[in-house]
């Protein structure tokens, strides 16, 4: 909107009007010629303020213009159109008909004002009080004033119904680079080609920076859903390029919600934020993101017809660093690459692959089977080394997307002990067998003792109380044999 636009049309109606007088004001006209000088300027063409066509002014009306800012302490403000007596009111619309508008509205708030128009004529023709139903520019004007603004959607009443509390939406930024990643799932707006030929869909996973709003990673995987091995493994990739940040804002997604995304988080010292339900304001930045990456990048992929995803990533990048990147973000005064750098930044130093794979693992308690020393992840058996023979419950990290290895670790410190690798049967069928460690020396046998001091304590009551023997012993042969 240009700055003339952006004038109140009152204004622009003064401005005009000064324009034309104020040589009149600057130079008063000697006695006798004021009309003359009226005659020439009604004479001239004149810009209209509102539309910009050509247009003359009367005599009259200048001369009009003159007496009511000649003596005006502020001539411009004396020049402004006045306001209507009725402005801000609505006479068309009748109390009643202004109770039923707001009972219909409060019936259906997301109706048009179209549909609320046809209605309230409806209405009108069989309650003959409600009165004439103004025109639908009249309708849409009245209730905007009012407040009865047509509602987007039903997250309010939505939440209402789940028992969660409609809240106040607010732009935020956090100061530092680093202080919050913003990271979600795209659906691609096209189906691309895969090796065996088929027409699938891919999820785009984005990390945004808050602060520079520079994106940290982007990649295209295959699937319909959103799965933590992906979410996993492209945020490693925006870890290594950027450095480990502070805190992490996702939705309520599943893979969002993962026992390894969400206990990696944890251990990399990364406070994990997730939006409330139902708002995806809150991680509004990245929703505004998707729309430059359809409008952009995937207009200018509009020609290749034969997409696949490894090109789609490859261009993908490419926009990335070399457009969007680089490219000045109206709202920071900046590229995001530029404020990347200039900071100030929380970042911290991101650690090796291997860790980083590490860490993102779910933590559990397992039985270790004391016959073979294995136990059991997800339907796999694992072998323990002899020297851990003694641990009955180990705990043991894995993902559930690899299960070619699980860690065990120390249930008290949490450090990684050892890998343990699949239960390998034909491998231990060649019959070589470790020797144990020697058991612990606990020092040579004791002596007998006897009876032990229960058992005799027992027994001496027993036999104090007098009783015959509770059981008969079996006879034996020569006790028979001599009966």
């Amino acid at each position: 909107m240009s700055q003339d636009e952006s004038t109140p049309t009152r204004v622009r109606w003064a401005r005009l009007r000064f324009s034309i007088i104020g040589p009149l004001l600057a130079s008063p006209p000697e006695s006798g010629e004021l009309g003359a000088q009226l005659d020439e300027l009604a004479s001239r063409v004149y810009v209209h303020p509102t539309t910009g066509e050509r247009v003359r002014f009367g005599r009259s009306t200048i001369e009009h213009w003159l007496y009511a800012a000649r003596n005006a302490p502020d001539p411009i403000r004396a020049l402004e159109r006045k306001l209507h007596a009725r402005a801000g009111t609505h006479p068309s619309v009748g109390a009643k008909l202004a109770e039923a508008i707001r009972v219909q509205y409060r019936a259906h708030p997301r109706w048009s004002y179209q549909l609320h128009h046809d209605n309230l004529r409806a209405q009108a023709r069989t309650e003959p009080g409600l009165g004439p139903v103004p025109s639908r520019v009249t309708l849409a004007r009245y209730m905007k004033g009012q407040g009865l603004v047509r509602a987007r959607s039903k997250k309010n009443a939505a939440q209402i119904a789940r028992g969660l509390v409609p809240r106040e939406t607010r732009s935020y930024e956090v100061a530092y680079v680093g202080g919050l990643w913003h990271l979600d799932f795209h659906v691609g707006s096209r189906r691309v080609l895969s090796p065996e030929g088929e027409w699938i869909e891919v999820r785009l996973l984005g990390v945004l920076d808050d602060c520079s709003r520079i994106g940290c990673h982007l990649q295209w995987y295959p699937g319909p859903g959103e799965y933590a091995e992906a979410l996993v493994h492209g945020l490693s990739q925006a870890f290594q390029k950027r450095s480990l940040p502070r805190a992490l804002m996702t939705d309520n997604g599943s893979a969002m919600l993962a026992v390894e995304t969400t206990e990696g988080l944890g251990r990399l010292g990364i406070v994990h934020h997730r939006t409330l339900a139902e708002s995806p304001e809150q991680n509004a930045k990245q929703e505004n993101f998707w729309t430059q990456v359809e409008g952009r990048l995937m207009a200018m992929l509009e020609g290749e017809r034969e997409l696949t995803l490894e090109l789609l990533n490859r261009a993908t990048m490419a926009w990335l660093e070399l457009e969007y990147n680089r490219k000045l973000h109206t709202e920071i005064g900046m590229t995001p690459l530029e404020r990347f750098l200039a900071g100030p930044s929380v970042l911290r130093p991101c650690p090796s692959s291997d860790e980083l794979r590490r860490a993102f693992r779910r933590e559990q308690t397992r039985t270790q089977r004391r016959s073979d020393g294995t136990l059991t992840v997800g339907g796999v058996r694992y072998e323990i080394p002899t020297r851990y023979r003694t641990l009955l419950r180990p705990t043991v990290r894995w993902a559930d997307w690899d299960l070619s290895s699980v860690d065990l670790v120390d249930a008290r410190t949490g450090v990684v002990l050892t890998t343990l690798l699949p239960l390998d049967k034909q491998a231990n069928a060649d019959g070589k067998r470790r020797v144990l460690d020697p058991e612990p020396d606990v020092g040579p046998e004791p002596a007998p003792g006897g009876i032990a001091p229960l058992l005799r304590e027992l027994m001496a009551q027993y036999a104090a109380t007098g009783l015959p023997p509770a059981y008969v012993p079996l006879p034996t042969r020569r006790q028979e044999d001599e009966s």
